[in-house]
């Protein structure tokens, strides 16, 4: 081994220090920790020139956020090491420059830079560096994810996870599976990317604490609430704080309470984040930490309607921000502290009045000049759209249009799809209020595309950018499909109402995905169309799509082109009558008013057609449903004399396209079913279910062949067992459970228990590896959607698609167990007996409680619904 001089072993650990900081994680654009900086960091200078010197200015540039002025430093130390002659130092400055350059969006010489580094690497006979190699391996793979090559990132992080391995270096190893958790994730293999952290997890617990841990496991909390798994986020950075306070280390323990309180927002425990966010600023030793925190904290009010609160928070975080110097941090901070003082406006300007538009342009202005002078074009292009947007709320179009179509130039240069996407949503709208349909639709076509690239990493987007789901992405699809029905008058083409519907199918992929956290649906799918023209000819698929002033509804009738009907209607009424029809529903005295409320929807949906059904042979309605109509059952719909469900069998779809869609093979029914009687410990909230045992005798009378489980035997453990060695093709769930918005809250109940939603990927198909027969369908008998929660049925979505079942067949809300005993005994009658669809075997289910004295209000029978393919 060569010697190193003591000046060079200095050099080195500085650098290894560097690039553990830098490389800490890849889920955030800034630092897991941002330092305390010199704002004059020239004094080192002055000291001496020396390439050292110049390296350590660098990273103090980079660390503050100054990336433009790191690049032009590191620049000099490269020249520095050049004429030196000492190639290691070279190799690792190089390294250090990509890095730099890729923050500022120069792809190309980031490119260049670390392939340089490497080169020179490459050619050390001995491999005498291997630890720095590992590292330049780290930089070039971040490259490689940054510019979309997720593949060859995972392949340059497993080769630096096998140098770490090799030099015993386990801070290195975990480093690298997290960055390979990162490439697996961004393919859209969240289930080898969990695998990975829960190695990850393992490891980090038999290291010794040391803030190179306790900046790992805040980043593997981090990267675990991204992915949707708040609850072992939630343990995970809880641990880094306690590592961060036994090494009494009060950065670490700020940015620690800084992701508990984002982790505990996103759990929606508002008391326990604004606890922690105000625990983040009395404990950081750092301004810009502290700003962050006050910035979260009063957007969560804001949020929730607190204004009076939230406005006691703005001088002190003004105070505090006008005292930080000059970095991307700032200008994010800048820039979100504009972006809540916009919502406190538009939402109470009489609560507020001290604060008005055009006091929040100065603010955006600044934060331009600032990105100006850090030559970060990326940040400059987030706030020239901040303000575009501002002057678009002030119907100052033209220079709002000038403005935004700066920041498009901009964020095109920094490959921030992220951004673009916003861009030309923003340009849509504006050419739309100008009335140039032509333009407004190209740039929502790319906003969408857009979308479409950032789906597998929605949740992942810049942390520093105020983002929500429903603010900043159901908008797009929404307002693009009303653009494009309303262009072409009243008889749009079909083409046109083509590309609207795969719009919606677009928009509910991504609630699923924003959902789950992750890209949910893959595989190939067979178009509905296709189904209906050639498989089943008697089913007729409807699409209605709510917007702000009308229910537009899409139709595809069997071997006819699409069609298009209109009701104008407001949307706040829309939702009134829903709401009003899913409570009436659920009370069995209000049966006249479920006749007047759903009569309405019947009208909507169904009456402009209703000749031409009967005309087709149409015996099967598909609904592909949008926004609140997910909370009713089209069963209950009215049309004067009858309920739907007495014409039609009915079905739902959460898209355009079905996983290989089959009918049922009567013949080979089995079912694995699975029953709790009582809730277990700590669920007294739920009602004991005593019909239970009588459902899962039905079904057994019913011919279909059953294995079973009940009550104390009715475990997780148990369960997963027998999915992988019990032949079956249907699994029949008779227990509790809840349907949520919120995945976290998304479960069904055994005896040990809750099984979340997110685990049904890897409790039920685990079974592929061992056989390839398909899960036909689940059924979920006594579940229901969660109280107060109108986006509910997005739960019920999700539980459909994350069981990997062709179909799902589940209840809205929870209904009288006897009564659901003889339902379902009469379901798999059907199924068994009969050479029925799914569709027609649920109706006729429905159609016997219907007509049974004891259960013939809609709110025993209409509360089934099927999801999937209905064949």
């Amino acid at each position: 081994m060569i010697k190193v001089h003591r000046q060079n072993y200095r050099f080195f650990r500085l650098l290894f220090y560097f690039f553990m900081a830098l490389l800490c994680s890849l889920n955030t654009p800034l630092m897991a920790a941002v330092p305390g900086i010199n704002p004059s960091p020239q004094s080192i200078i002055n000291q001496a020139a020396t390439p050292d010197a110049l390296l350590a200015e660098g990273k103090l540039l980079y660390d503050a956020g100054r990336f433009a002025e790191a690049v032009q430093i590191l620049q000099q130390a490269v020249k520095a090491y050049q004429n030196q002659g000492d190639n290691l130092a070279l190799a690792a400055t190089l390294g250090n420059l990509s890095l730099a350059y890729q923050q500022v969006g120069n792809w190309t010489q980031a490119q260049q830079a670390i392939a340089a580094s490497l080169n020179i690497l490459k050619k050390d006979p001995n491999n005498q560096n291997l630890l720095l190699f590992a590292q330049m391996l780290d930089i070039q793979g971040r490259w490689q994810i940054s510019t979309g090559q997720a593949e060859a990132a995972l392949i340059t992080w497993k080769q630096a996870e096998k140098i770490y391995t090799q030099l015993n270096n386990q801070n290195g190893v975990v480093k690298s599976l997290i960055n390979q958790a990162q490439a697996w994730r961004s393919q859209g293999s969240y289930r080898r990317a969990r695998e990975i952290l829960t190695e990850v997890d393992k490891k980090l617990q038999s290291q010794p604490n040391s803030l190179a841990k306790a900046v790992q496991v805040r980043s593997l909390g981090d990267i675990l609430l991204a992915m949707g798994n708040g609850e072992k986020s939630l343990t995970v950075l809880q641990q880094s704080l306690t590592i961060a306070k036994s090494l009494q280390s009060s950065a670490d323990i700020a940015a620690s309470y800084l992701s508990l309180g984002n982790n505990y927002r996103t759990q929606q425990n508002q008391a326990e984040a604004i606890a922690n966010y105000q625990k983040a600023v009395e404990s950081s030793p750092f301004p810009l930490t502290r700003v962050q925190a006050q910035l979260n904290h009063l957007s969560l009010l804001i949020e929730n309607g607190e204004l009076t609160a939230a406005k006691t928070l703005v001088p002190g975080i003004q105070s505090r921000l006008a005292q930080l110097p000059n970095s991307r941090g700032t200008i994010y901070a800048a820039i979100n502290l504009a972006q809540s003082l916009n919502k406190l406006v538009s939402r109470d300007a009489h609560t507020y009045p001290n604060i008005s538009y055009q006091d929040i342009a100065p603010l955006l202005a600044k934060a331009i000049e600032q990105s100006r002078n850090l030559g970060d074009r990326q940040t400059e292009a987030y706030a020239i759209l901040s303000l575009g947007h501002l002057y678009e709320q002030t119907q100052q179009r033209q220079e709002a249009l000038k403005l935004t179509q700066q920041a498009l130039v901009l964020a095109q240069t920094s490959n921030a799809p992220e951004i673009i996407y916003q861009v030309n949503w923003q340009l849509g709208r504006l050419f739309w209020a100008q009335n140039d349909i032509t333009s407004a639709i190209a740039a929502y076509d790319v906003a969408i595309d857009n979308l479409q690239l950032l789906r597998r990493d929605l949740a992942a987007i810049n942390q520093d950018v105020q983002f929500n789901f429903r603010d900043s992405v159901e908008p797009v699809y929404r307002e693009s499909v009303e653009l494009l029905l309303q262009s072409q008058g009243e008889e749009p083409e079909e083409t046109t109402l083509d590309k609207a519907r795969q719009r919606i199918e677009a928009l509910q992929l991504a609630e699923l995905d924003n959902f789950f956290r992750e890209a949910c649906i893959s595989g190939q799918n067979v178009p509905l169309d296709q189904i209906v023209d050639q498989d089943n000819p008697n089913a007729a698929i409807l699409y209605p799509i709510i917007l702000k002033n009308e229910i537009q509804v899409i139709v595809k009738i069997p071997k006819t082109p699409l069609k298009l009907y209109t009701t104008k209607i407001p949307e706040t009424e829309v939702n009134q009558v829903i709401a009003e029809l899913r409570k009436s529903l659920v009370n069995p005295a209000a049966k006249n008013t479920v006749k007047k409320r759903s009569q309405q929807v019947y009208d909507w949906l169904i009456k402009p057609i209703e000749s031409e059904l009967p005309a087709r042979q149409v015996n099967t309605l598909v609904f592909v449903l949008d926004g609140a109509l997910r909370n009713i059952p089209m069963a209950s719909l009215y049309d004067g004399k009858q309920y739907l469900i007495e014409k039609y069998a009915i079905a739902l779809s959460v898209g355009l396209q079905l996983l290989d869609p089959k009918p049922l093979l009567t013949q080979q029914i089995r079912a694995l079913t699975a029953g709790l009687t009582q809730p277990p410990p700590g669920y007294n909230n739920f009602p004991p279910l005593p019909a239970i045992k009588s459902e899962v005798e039905l079904i057994a009378k019913s011919g279909v062949a059953t294995t079973s489980i009940i009550d104390e035997q009715f475990t997780r453990k148990a369960l997963e067992t027998k999915v992988n060695t019990v032949p079956f093709n249907i699994v029949h769930l008779a227990t509790h459970g809840q349907f949520s918005s919120r995945a976290e809250d998304t479960f069904i109940l055994a005896a040990d228990g809750p099984i979340n939603v997110t685990q049904f990927d890897s409790l039920l198909r685990t079974r592929d590896e061992s056989t390839p027969q398909a899960v036909e369908l689940l059924v979920l008998s006594a579940c229901q959607t969660a109280t107060g929660d109108n986006r509910a049925a997005l739960g019920l979505a999700g539980t459909a698609v994350r069981a990997g079942a062709r179909s799902t067949l589940a209840s809205l809300w929870q209904i009288d167990d006897r009564s659901t005993a003889l339902f379902v005994g009469a379901f798999y009658q059907q199924l068994k007996d009969g050479k029925v669809t799914k569709a027609q075997a649920l109706r006729n289910a429905q159609l016997q409680l219907l007509q049974h004295p004891n259960y013939n209000n809609p709110s025993f029978w209409s509360a089934y619904v099927l999801i999937g393919n209905w064949l």
